[in-house]
């Protein structure tokens, strides 16, 4: 019989791993999926809109754009402060909070609609993670998800680091929030309706070793795989991504672009 899980100690590793390098240098990259996913939400001027496992803001940013009243959370108050950054730059009204995805300081209902983009789906325990998305949304509103599936790119990579820093045991793999079926089974009768849209980012780069050594220095997971390797173990690591990178690179060898599939999600709150 296995062990429970001990989701606290986990979650504490997790942060001291996404507190490591600095996230808003790759994930500024992706704010176009922040605004794909507001304008899939329909978001309104003045709704009350939550940004779970926010990270930099992408999310936050686009549904302040849309004159909404924004809630920014993060787990991370270093990654928050970068979306504070941003939000001041660009004269946007957002409250900040530090906030555990799996134990949201809100009240019941308290939110048109909750957002997420490659966030919540970091959270180690997935049911209690999209109760609270469907606890904190008002009957009606809407739960806005961007979430890596388990081929993308991203998916694939953590497949690799995987093989050097094995996962804890008994936790769902984050890309399973990528597959309709799971999010089926963990919103449930909270769910009215849930639609989901196969879509793709692409990563653009001077090169496979661009990537990686960008990845390596600033993205906490990648970071903290390499941290634990020995340089031997290290350079096989980084071998094995930028073959990966290089089986999936659609532009040749003057410059790296990959295509990596994520699933846009709206839940509608029954």
């Amino acid at each position: 019989m296995n062990a429970p899980v001990d989701f606290a100690a986990l979650k504490t590793r997790q942060q001291a791993a996404w507190g490591t390098g600095d996230y808003a240098v790759i994930g500024t990259t992706l704010q176009i999926v922040g605004e794909n996913l507001a304008e899939a939400c329909d978001l309104r001027t003045d709704e009350r809109v939550l940004d779970v496992a926010a990270g930099n803001g992408n999310a936050t940013l686009a549904a302040a754009r849309r004159g909404c009243r924004v809630t920014s959370t993060d787990y991370v108050g270093s990654m928050l402060e970068r979306g504070a950054e941003r939000a001041r730059a660009e004269r946007l009204e957002v409250a900040f909070q530090t906030a555990d995805a799996e134990a949201l300081p809100f009240a019941d209902a308290s939110f048109d609609a909750a957002l997420s983009t490659f966030g919540v789906m970091f959270a180690p325990d997935h049911a209690r993670a999209a109760a609270e998305l469907a606890r904190v949304v008002r009957p009606g509103g809407r739960i806005g998800l961007a979430n890596w599936t388990p081929d993308s790119l991203i998916g694939r990579m953590f497949k690799v680091l995987g093989r050097y820093v094995p996962p804890p045991a008994g936790v769902q793999p984050p890309s399973l929030w990528g597959t309709e079926a799971h999010l089926r089974t963990l919103f449930g009768a909270s769910a009215a309706a849930l639609q989901a849209t196969p879509r793709q980012f692409t990563f653009r780069y001077r090169s496979a070793a661009h990537f990686v050594e960008t990845f390596r220095l600033w993205y906490g997971p990648v970071n903290k795989a390499f941290a634990a390797q020995t340089p031997e173990r290290a350079e096989t690591l980084a071998a094995e991504l930028s073959g990966l990178l290089d089986d999936l690179n659609r532009a040749g060898p003057g410059a790296l672009v990959v295509p990596s599939e994520y699933l846009e999600i709206v839940v509608t709150r029954a």
